[in-house]
């Protein structure tokens, strides 16, 4: 029984990774008693697979809620995460088609408005860094993009490395951003361009490895890599300050490294037995080791 749980559990890790879902497709299976064995979580393709790791952990260390409670019954623990969005995220609590919502920005009010019972828990911090590929020359000329520059170069205003500096080569700029339902663009769109759009034609990326993907295989390519997916690939990304401030964990602690955003797993209701217990786990010191071995800043 444990072999295959845990076997379970382990792909439903590695569809996320992969940028796919894993979600059951019947009704949740619900005791005589009430019980729900079951935990469904969406959202946010940056917060999901470290939701499916802490996941693996929960079920690898207990197997059965009998395990984690000696109240609940001997039922196998089975938690789906499922990455489609931040937006996405919401609407799934909203629509009850899952019990939790993964969502890397901050829940709108319009949002909050459609979640009477809203519960929020902020399980970390991430910053979206300005990355470019270590081979790109603008690293050998400027370590630092005020916000005027990375507007113009996000809007289309800047074609070529050369508009941003002289001494640099003729190259069209690849933007690359996330789609726009990612929490990462309304963010961005937020803290840095304001009223000014992103330009048609930047490369959409479906989650953030595939954004981090893109600007390691382009040397002249640039995007707002998250902090946490930057730090799973140390080495194959290099980032520039903003306004002169480095995205650092104190700065993003300290709010100076402004384009920065929480990681939340948002709850509309009364927690059942059984998620108490796994948020519990989340939101103590073994999901927060989770948080920041993937590279991202835990709630302290």
């Amino acid at each position: 029984m444990k072999k295959l749980n845990v076997l379970g559990i382990i792909l439903v890790l590695m569809l996320v990774l992969a940028g796919c879902a894993a979600a059951p497709t019947e009704a949740p299976v619900v005791e005589e008693n009430g019980f729900v064995p079951q935990i469904l979580f969406n959202g946010s393709s940056t917060l999901a697979p470290v939701m499916a790791s802490i996941s693996t952990n929960f079920i690898e260390g207990n197997v059965t809620w009998d395990k984690v409670d000696s109240s609940f019954p001997e039922e196998n623990i089975s938690i789906y995460v499922s990455a489609g969005g931040s937006g996405q995220g919401v609407k799934s609590v909203i629509d009850k088609t899952s019990d939790f919502g993964m969502v890397a920005r901050t829940v709108k009010d319009t949002e909050k408005d459609q979640l009477p019972e809203l519960k929020e828990f902020k399980v970390g911090i991430d910053a979206l860094t300005l990355g470019v590929n270590p081979n790109n020359p603008v690293l050998t000329v400027k370590d630092n993009l005020t916000k005027d520059e990375i507007v113009k170069i996000f809007s289309g205003e800047f074609k070529t490395w050369k508009d941003l500096d002289a001494s640099l080569p003729d190259k069209e700029i690849i933007v690359v951003t996330r789609d726009i339902g990612g929490g990462a663009h309304e963010v961005f769109q937020s803290k840095i361009m304001g009223d000014v759009q992103v330009k048609a034609d930047a490369i959409q990326a479906p989650s953030m490895g595939a954004l981090v993907t893109k600007i390691i295989e382009n040397e002249y390519a640039i995007g707002y890599a998250s902090f946490g997916v930057v730090n799973q690939n140390a080495g194959k990304v290099a980032t520039l300050k903003v306004d002169g401030v480095e995205a650092t964990e104190e700065n993003i602690i300290n709010g100076s490294y402004i384009i920065q955003r929480p990681l939340i797993a948002i709850y509309n209701g009364e927690l059942t037995a059984p998620q108490q217990a796994f948020m519990d786990y989340v939101m103590g010191e073994e999901g927060m080791t989770v948080v920041e071995s993937m590279g991202f800043v835990p709630i302290k």
